[in-house]
């Protein structure tokens, strides 16, 4: 808790459903898609990951802040969720590596919170009535007014959010000499699935999200990553474009989350907007090539739709999800291209899956 948590907060939903509760990071008011994540630690990570752009995130978990907030921390160059809703959201902290406090590191990034708030009751809610908008003000108390701002809020089905989140130009990592040529169509791609390659060797440019096919063979690489990011996969027209093309190159290409759905798309596959989405540490996957399971990290508010890619003569599925039967991962047939919806690099969450960074370094390096 901090100073500012000793003024009143309102959390309304695009449902009625009100709580209330007091102030945490910047004062103010903010409106977004309420979410949950159920990780127990990786805040931070969570925070600046940029698939979250545009959520307001509920962190289920009773303490968030209790270890302070490190700068090395970090997925993108900044805080991208819209607001925080936390039972106890921690301004003291224990470790002494830290380099300060999470209420003042949302304060920094101008993030409105909530806390005291029944987070198991609220996430209970959201998993019965599913995502919907939701505002947090800690200088409006007046509930008409609330909803009024609400309304206006657009909802994230058939939003575009990458072109918001993606670098704005083209930049470099590894070794430069490196064979392995990997080139990256960011739409909000996190710094460690770029660590995660250039770790196996590879040397990989990243480039904005509307980069054109003839451009990133300019590079001359010899794989393709399609990263992951926020938004609704199929308002996404000029990406689904390029990424067909890509596909056409018969190169290795690897895509996660955001860019699994796209990849899905890109060969006639349709997405849906879920109940509720998948956020997380602790999601049980199964790979059902090898039938191996692994525990994943999750972050996504779309899937890509079961009943079209049983009916597909293009595409094959490589990986359930054990909790709902949702697909995981598929393979492209004919072509060297594969994605997973989960968040094989990790961070937060268990290392189960990085297994698919060197599966797709080793196909690149069977071309070369």
């Amino acid at each position: 808790m901090s100073n500012s948590a000793q003024k009143s907060a309102i959390l309304l939903l695009e449902d009625g459903t009100v709580h209330y509760g007091k102030a945490f990071g910047l004062i103010g008011t903010t409106t977004g898609e309420i979410c949950f994540n159920t990780g127990m630690t990786g805040y931070q990570e969570v925070f600046t990951d940029p698939s979250y752009y545009g959520q307001i995130v509920i962190m289920n978990n009773v303490h968030t802040g209790n270890y302070g907030v490190k700068e090395n921390e970090v997925e993108s160059n900044s805080v991208k969720i819209r607001g925080l809703i936390g039972r106890n959201l921690e301004d003291q902290y224990s470790r002494k590596l830290a380099n300060g406090s999470m209420d003042e590191y949302l304060k920094a990034n101008n993030i409105v919170c909530i806390e005291e708030v029944d987070t198991r009751a609220l996430v209970s809610h959201v998993r019965e009535k599913g995502a919907m908008n939701c505002i947090i003000s800690s200088e409006i108390t007046d509930i008409e007014e609330l909803k009024s701002i609400l309304a206006k809020t657009p909802g994230m089905d058939g939003l575009e959010l990458a072109s918001f989140v993606t670098t704005e130009e083209p930049y470099t990592l590894g070794d430069p000499h490196s064979p392995i040529r990997i080139a990256v169509l960011d739409f909000g791609t996190k710094r460690n699935i770029l660590t995660c390659m250039v770790e196996r060797g590879a040397h990989v440019k990243v480039f904005p999200a509307k980069t054109s096919l003839a451009t990133l063979k300019e590079f001359n690489p010899n794989g393709y990553f399609i990263s992951n990011g926020p938004g609704d996969p199929a308002s996404m027209d000029y990406a689904i474009t390029t990424v067909k093309q890509v596909v056409e190159e018969n190169k290795p290409t690897f895509g996660i989350c955001l860019g699994h759905q796209l990849l899905a798309l890109s060969q006639g596959i349709d997405t849906f907007k879920m109940h509720h989405g998948h956020r997380g540490l602790n999601h049980p996957v199964k790979n059902i090539i090898t039938g191996t399971c692994e525990i994943t990290t999750q972050n996504h508010g779309f899937g890509v739709n079961p009943d079209t890619v049983k009916k597909s003569d293009r595409v094959e599925i490589t990986h359930v999800n054990l909790n709902d039967e949702s697909i995981e991962g598929i393979r492209v047939k004919g072509k060297p291209a594969f994605s997973v919806q989960y968040h094989p690099e990790s961070t937060p969450g268990p290392h189960d899956s990085r297994y698919l960074f060197d599966q797709f370094i080793n196909m690149i390096k069977e071309t070369i």
